[in-house]
């Protein structure tokens, strides 16, 4: 059995010897993989939006947040997602253009 790490070329499906079995599996550790890396820049998001938003506007730690951080916190976290789709949709408008 190949070790993953020894080099093999596991991504090319070489190590599956073409039969279909191998290669559906090649194609479900991919879907894993990819679900693993939207899980992760999730994650990254929130963490990056919870890092700022709590710097913006709790200015004390209290057993409860009062309504003025409160609405300060959902609406930092409204502008940055919004923020976020915005530079992302022009991203992919500009993509879509041929990088212009």
């Amino acid at each position: 059995m190949e070790d993953w790490a020894s080099g093999g070329d596991w991504a090319s499906g070489s190590g599956s010897g073409g039969d279909p079995a191998g290669q559906a599996e090649l194609s479900r550790l991919q879907e894993m993989v990819a679900a693993e890396q939207q899980k992760a820049q999730f994650q990254l998001q929130v963490h990056t939006f919870t890092d700022v938003c709590w710097e913006k506007c709790v200015d004390r730690l209290t057993a409860r947040l009062d309504s003025r951080t409160e609405g300060c916190l959902v609406s930092c976290v409204d502008r940055f997602v919004d923020t976020t789709l915005a530079i992302t949709n022009r991203f992919g408008q500009m993509i879509q253009k041929g990088g212009h």
